[in-house]
């Protein structure tokens, strides 16, 4: 039996470039609107950036499931304008100022015009998939929304408050994140019509993978050069957000630290010397290894669920989709 040798997510980005490059043409193609607005906010969303990661692991397990056809890049393409649409959202409800290093929508446009075309673009995404008369796929996808859209409550109802436990933490990250990614694998196992167990793998990996892809990213929030993604350290907590970095601190720290930090969330101080203070408390209690240690943890779980499948090359591609979650900015 041949073994594929391991791949860089660089040899990953250039090996399925041009199936990215049909992406991004449909993309293109399902953003065109008569209604000049529409147009102008999406295009700029869509220009300001991004990976096309979901779309990259549709195409991936597709292709692991044996299919290759155009039905994979048209979902690609509905994958990530629901995704843009939720950025949309979000950066409405967070009052968000910056996003990939750009002025976001709501800034340029304002917030009820962001709230629209973030409409627009989830509805856009539910035509087309119905389009392709799939059950399976349309009931995946509306699984997918609810569970965004009842992780985004959640946050609300967390915003600022201590209360919040690990539990609550990785509930809400299931639904806002985890959700679409697993439903983004799902698909590319439906596409190849493999069997129950091996589309229950799939969507295990692309579920553990968005765990990992969260944790992760809400770590870098706390140390990321903000050049290299557009993000201002300590923004999540600026917003009430408390994550897993956070949650770790105040379950290391001393009765009297975390009395101090309590009292900056409480009442939404962050000075500049307020936010030194609690990242050099997650430097002192070695926080931010152990949440990216946490995002490693679903990278191994991920990686797990694949090992009944054949080795190849989309199956090492997976594989450095996944070391890359945890990876990518450290």
């Amino acid at each position: 039996m041949k073994t594929y040798s391991k791949l860089t997510m660089d040899e990953v980005w250039y090996i399925y470039g041009e199936d990215l490059r049909r992406v991004e043409e449909q993309i293109r193609a399902d953003l065109k609107s008569n209604v000049p607005l529409i147009d102008t906010i999406s295009t700029y969303i869509f220009k300001s950036g991004g990976k096309r990661f979901r779309p990259l692991l549709l195409i991936l397990t597709s292709e692991l499931s044996g299919y290759n056809g155009n039905a994979r890049i048209a979902l690609a393409s509905v994958i990530e304008l629901i995704h843009t649409a939720t950025l949309l959202h979000d950066d409405v409800l967070d009052e968000a100022h910056i996003r990939r290093g750009n002025k976001t929508a709501r800034m340029l446009w304002g917030n009820q015009a962001s709230i629209l075309v973030g409409d627009y673009l989830y509805t856009k995404a539910q035509c087309n998939i119905v389009s392709f008369r799939n059950h399976e796929i349309n009931e995946a996808v509306a699984d997918a929304t609810r569970s965004m859209t009842k992780g985004e409550l959640a946050q609300l109802q967390f915003n600022s408050d201590l209360s919040i436990t690990e539990a609550d933490y990785l509930d809400i990250i299931g639904n806002k994140t985890a959700s679409l990614i697993s439903t983004a694998c799902r698909i590319g196992a439906i596409l190849g019509e493999s069997p129950v167990d091996k589309k229950e793998m799939i969507e295990s990996f692309g579920w553990n993978i968005g765990m990992a892809f969260q944790v992760a990213d809400d770590t870098l929030d706390y140390v990321a050069d903000k050049k290299k993604l557009g993000k201002t350290i300590g923004k999540d907590l600026q917003e009430g957000k408390i994550t897993f970095p956070l949650l770790s601190l105040l379950q290391r720290g001393s009765k009297d630290e975390v009395s101090i930090i309590e009292q900056v969330i409480r009442l939404s101080d962050f000075s500049e010397g307020n936010l030194d203070f609690i990242l050099n408390l997650m430097n002192k209690y070695d926080v931010i290894n152990y949440s990216f240690g946490k995002a490693r943890e679903y990278v191994e779980k991920a990686k797990k669920s694949l090992l009944l499948f054949d080795d190849s090359a989309h199956l090492q591609a997976l594989f450095a989709v996944a070391d890359y979650v945890v990876d990518r900015e450290l």
